[in-house]
């Protein structure tokens, strides 16, 4: 259940930009266990107002707002000998999507970026449901 945030003025307060989005994320990666985030790899995190038109298109979206991140890159077990030019693996957080979700929902927005990040790292690593729920279990 979320909780109320009493001590800060909402009155003055703006949405959190880019910056503060990938702060949390930064955070949510670090509470991690140690030997997932080793086994992660390299994965760089950018955060965006939006997804690029061509994401939309490709994934059959009805809007901008129907997707809150994106692994890019390849799956642990296609992982193999790079391919020349090939960038390393990236996880998409898209701040509008989601400020909108959180918007219309009653978790917080630390919890909600820590559960699509953790959703996108078990896209890299092939994982079922029912393991990222089990590792969003064990980093409450």
């Amino acid at each position: 259940m979320a909780q109320l945030d009493q001590t800060s003025d909402w009155g003055r307060r703006l949405a959190p930009s880019l910056e503060e989005l990938e702060s949390l994320a930064l955070e949510a990666y670090a509470a991690l266990p140690g030997e997932f985030r080793a086994l992660s790899g390299e994965i760089r995190f950018h955060v965006a107002d939006f997804p690029d038109e061509d994401v939309v298109e490709e994934m059959g979206l009805e809007t901008p707002f129907d997707i809150l991140g994106l692994f890019e890159g390849r799956a642990v077990g296609a992982l193999g000998t790079a391919q020349t030019g090939e960038m390393p693996n990236r996880i998409l957080l898209y701040r509008r999507p989601i400020l909108d979700y959180w918007a219309e929902h009653e978790e917080s927005l630390g919890t909600l970026v820590a559960h699509v990040l953790i959703h996108e790292i078990g896209h890299h690593f092939g994982l079922s449901d029912e393991d990222m729920e089990a590792l969003e279990a064990a980093t409450d």
